[in-house]
Parts: C-alpha cells; sequence; structure tokens
C-alpha cells in the first residue's frame, strides 16, 4: 500500500510540475527563444518584457501554400533485360519489384515565376518517365523538365500556365540561427502541409550528395521544422513568405524525422536555377585550390594563431587561384567580404558566380591579411560559358526508322508508332532490338514520328526504355544508355 501511495505522490507532483511549465509558457505568451539562458531558475519576474503574442506565421503561410506544388512521378520498372541500365533510387520506400505496373513517387516542388518555371530536387524528378505537377486548387499539369544538377540536388520543371501563383527569393546569408522559418510541402502525400522550426545551424556538409565527377556543393541549411517523405523540393520560407531554402535532406537513422531537416540555401538556388533556365546546364565556376579546414591540430603544425578561415593545401597549375597570386600554405578568411569559416561555406560563396566572373578572396598569409582579385574559371581552365546543344542520336541508334505504316499499324492493333526497318552497329541492335520492331512509347512518352523519336532522345542522357511490338504481335520492352 505505501508502495502505491508513493506512486500516487510522484504522479500528482509530475503533475503539479507539468501545469507550472504550462502556466509559465501560457504567462509569457511568447517562443522559446526568448527565455534567458540562465543555471538559476526561472522565476516569473523573469518575463517581465516578453512578447505578449506568439510569433504568428498565417501570412507565410498563406502565401507559400498556393506557390507549393505536389509532384508526382511515374518511373519504369525494372527488369532483367535492363537493369543495368538504370540507376532507381529507392528513395520514397518503394520496391521495384514489390507491385505491378510503372513505380510511383512523390515529392514537392516551388513555383518560382508565374509562367510556370518551378524548382524541386532532382532527386525527386531523376529518371521519371512521367512528372504530374497538381497545385493547391488541384489543376493538374504534365512537367517537362528543364535541367538538373545533381550536383546541388536540384532540378527546374515547367508547366504550360500563366499567371500562376510563386514565391519570391529571399536571402539566404542574412538568416540567423534561431529564426523562424516555415517547411511546406506534401509529406506522405498531404498536400499544403506547414510545420515550423528555427534555423539550427548553416553551411552543414552531411555527405549526401556524392557525385562521380567530385563537384558537390553541400552547405545545407539546418532546422527543426518537421520534414518528412514528400517534403523534398518544397520550400522553406521565413516569416515574411520569402523563399529561403529549398528542402531536401532529414538526418534520420529510419527514413522519418528525427528532429533535424536540411535546405539548399535559396542564394544557391537562384544562380542554379537561372543557369539550367539559360543554358540547361550548371555554369560552375572553379578557384582551382585543394582546401582543408583548420582545426588545432593543423594550427599548431603550420603555426596558424587564428582559428579561422579555410586551409590551401594545394593550388593547381593554370588555375584561378594560382593566376591571382593564392599560394599554398595561405588561409582563405572570405569572398567577395562574405566570412568563411568551412569548407563548405566556401564552396557556398564561389558557387553564385559564373566563369568569367571576378571575385575579391581575402587571405591571411602568415598572420596578415591580404586580398586577391580572382577572375574564376571553368572546367576546362577558361572563361567561358558552355550552353548543351541538342544531341543527334539517330546515327548512334545505328538503324533505319521510319513511321509505321497505317497496315502495320492496323494489323497490330496501333495508332502509332515508329518501325525500324533496318539495323547495322548501334544502340538498338546492341540492347537486343530486331527488324520489324515497332516502337511506341519511349519512357512512357508516345513516339508517333520520327520527330518525337529524335526529341525525346536528343533531350535524355541516362537510362532509356523503348516499348513496342513486332509483327507477330509479341511486345517487348529495351533498355539502353545515352551520354
Amino acid at each position: 500500500m505505501k508502495k502505491y501511495a508513493g506512486y500516487l505522490v510522484v504522479a500528482v507532483l509530475g503533475g503539479l510540475i507539468s501545469l507550472g511549465a504550462f502556466a509559465l509558457i501560457q504567462k509569457s505568451g511568447s517562443s522559446l527563444k526568448g527565455v534567458p539562458q540562465q543555471s538559476t531558475p526561472v522565476q516569473f519576474t523573469s518575463m517581465t518584457g516578453m512578447p505578449s503574442t506568439n510569433p504568428d506565421f498565417t501570412a507565410a503561410a498563406n502565401t507559400s501554400i498556393h506557390a507549393v506544388v505536389h509532384v508526382k512521378t511515374e518511373y519504369a520498372r525494372k527488369n532483367s533485360m535492363y537493369d543495368n541500365f538504370f540507376n532507381f533510387h529507392d528513395f520514397f520506400g518503394d520496391s521495384p519489384y514489390s507491385q505491378q505496373g510503372p513505380l510511383q513517387g512523390a515529392g514537392s516542388g516551388v513555383i518560382i515565376s508565374p509562367d510556370g518555371y518551378i524548382v524541386t530536387n532532382n532527386h525527386v524528378v531523376q529518371d521519371a518517365s512521367k512528372i504530374e505537377i497538381v497545385l493547391n486548387d488541384k489543376r493538374s499539369y504534365e512537367g517537362t523538365i528543364v535541367g538538373t544538377d545533381p550536383s546541388t540536388d536540384l532540378a527546374v520543371v515547367r508547366i504550360k500556365e500563366t499567371n500562376l501563383p510563386f514565391l519570391n527569393y529571399g536571402n539566404s546569408d542574412e538568416l540567423q540561427i534561431g529564426e523562424w522559418v516555415l517547411a511546406v510541402g506534401n509529406p506522405f502525400n498531404l498536400t499544403s502541409t506547414v510545420t515550423a522550426g528555427i534555423v539550427s545551424a548553416k553551411a552543414r556538409n552531411i555527405n549526401i550528395l556524392g557525385t562521380p565527377d567530385n563537384t558537390s556543393i553541400e552547405s545545407f541549411i539546418q532546422t527543426d521544422a518537421a520534414v518528412n517523405r514528400g517534403n523534398s523540393g518544397g520550400a522553406l520560407v521565413n516569416t515574411r513568405g520569402e523563399l529561403v531554402g529549398i528542402n531536401a535532406a532529414i538526418a534520420s537513422g529510419n527514413g522519418f524525422y528525427a528532429g533535424y531537416s536540411f535546405a539548399i540555401p535559396v542564394n544557391i538556388v537562384k544562380k542554379v536555377v537561372g543557369d539550367l533556365i539559360d543554358f540547361r546546364e550548371v555554369q560552375r565556376a572553379f578557384l582551382g585550390v585543394s582546401i582543408r579546414e583548420i582545426d588545432s591540430k593543423l594550427a599548431e603544425e603550420q603555426g596558424i594563431k587564428e582559428l579561422r578561415g579555410v586551409f590551401v593545401q594545394e593550388v593547381n597549375d593554370g588555375s584561378a587561384a594560382k593566376e591571382a597570386g593564392i599560394v599554398r600554405g595561405d588561409v582563405i578568411t572570405s569572398v567577395n567580404k562574405m566570412t568563411v569559416n568551412s569548407t563548405s561555406e566556401l564552396l557556398e560563396q564561389v558557387s553564385r558566380y559564373r566563369p568569367g566572373e571576378k571575385i575579391v578572396v581575402g587571405v591571411s598569409r602568415k598572420g596578415t591579411d591580404k586580398n586577391f582579385n580572382v577572375t574564376l574559371l571553368n572546367r576546362a581552365g577558361t572563361t567561358g560559358l558552355v550552353k548543351t546543344e541538342a544531341k543527334d542520336v539517330m546515327p548512334m541508334l545505328g538503324a533505319k526508322i521510319q513511321v509505321a505504316s497505317q497496315d502495320v499499324l492496323r494489323k497490330l492493333g496501333l495508332d502509332h508508332g515508329v518501325q525500324v526497318t533496318e539495323l547495322s552497329d548501334g544502340l538498338l541492335r546492341n540492347a537486343g532490338v530486331r527488324e520489324g520492331y515497332v516502337i511506341t512509347e519511349i519512357d512512357k512518352k508516345s513516339i508517333r514520328n520520327l520527330d518525337d523519336l529524335n526529341k525525346i532522345l536528343s533531350s535524355k542522357s541516362g537510362g532509356i526504355l523503348l516499348e513496342g511490338v513486332y509483327p507477330n504481335k509479341v511486345r517487348a520492352y529495351y533498355g539502353f544508355g545515352i551520354n
């Protein structure tokens, strides 16, 4: 009996403590960021002068939800004939072999202009055979990819519509640690979901964007706003309703929100989006240095007195840094007066510029501060810009192809398609295609003539799925890759 009485006392005390804490928060009428950080017990009198109302996010939320879209994707199902040609990402928890028909994914996107340009994550639309964009008012459109950038995990999609609501760009440099932000997206297919949190950290590198050419740029905004699967590509906005980031990842061992999420800063987004729209690929500038973050061990080894900046380990011959006069052992402390104290911050700052543009790099050399005027270069070591031109892939196919005759179409019960009439060495023969094959779809898009065929293939890179029928009415699928 005494044992249960003891439990009762503990329960009552716990309830009183909880109610007291609730009363304290209610009395303050403010967010927790205003509570003084001190070791002594918080007294009610310490709340004097605090704001009388909680932060109001309604205006920012109302602005944002209309400009955030639901991105629905379909992926061609893999089979043994073309497994090796696709790099399917199990990001949304779908198994490539768990069901019949095409695989489906979902994410979010942000309208950035009234004429239908939408920014999302590359991993949301990568390798998708079909993209459907659903607006907040439930209108639905087919989306086409304008360009993608795996190095920043960004992509631009466009729909054919005008007078759309859109979000204005904010300035991610102005974000402060502890500042309130909203995450807007479609987690678990729950449309127009808004969550709130604070900026927990900036310039985070979580080693999630590994790219084959080592050009990945990670300088994430870390927040504690709840983000889950389906939020990818959605908006991170400030309390003014300005876009400050694109939600991209969560820190979790099980794939669900566990306290922290990460967004791509809008100042990176602006540059990448502009390049993809103007050039179809990112105009990436390079400083041409090998860098390392400074810790106490490195500082002792190199005789560095202040633990600030980024250490230059090597300077590449013919690089922009070399031409400007930066040498091994220098400590880079700023780019155009923006302080850099980590490799992430330096990469982010340089990523905002194009080849040929000039920046001022602040350097500490043996304790003396210096400034260097640097003209940034591209990977080829020049200042030129690159614009991707459409590829002529028809010769690569190694085939003569013509619009299927009405007689062939009628016998096969088709209303469209192009027919392979002759094969030589090329992609189609290597994939196993035989003469007579009628191609009806490529990546789930109808092929009615040679223009359709060339248009789709010339804009693709990576895995391609052909769907069609032979004259004996046997349906066949083939996969191959285009570089």
